[in-house]
């Protein structure tokens, strides 16, 4: 049963936004670890890697996470994959 209000309002959005995050982490580490795992060139990883860097910048745009939670994101999959901490700018 849904309840409408403010307080059923916030709990959406944090719902929402939780599952933005998880998506995007999810989706980045599984193109790190294929990407690890290729043998590719970096300028062809840095291609590859480019769309989750526009899917975190429109989730960002769309208000679906903030800036600050975006590179927390990356940072720690920088630190779970460091091949993509200097991909990150080149993407």
């Amino acid at each position: 049963e849904r309840q409408d209000g403010p307080k059923s309002a916030r709990m959406t959005k944090r719902a929402r936004t939780e599952r933005t995050e998880r998506i995007l982490i999810a989706r980045l580490d599984e193109l790190a670890r294929a990407l690890e795992q290729s043998g590719l060139p970096n300028e062809s990883i840095a291609r590859l890697l480019e769309s989750a860097s526009i899917a975190t910048m429109n989730a960002v745009a769309l208000d679906l996470i903030s800036a600050e939670a975006a590179d927390e994101i990356w940072s720690s999959a920088a630190t779970r994959h460091p091949n993509v901490a200097p991909l990150r700018n080149a993407a």
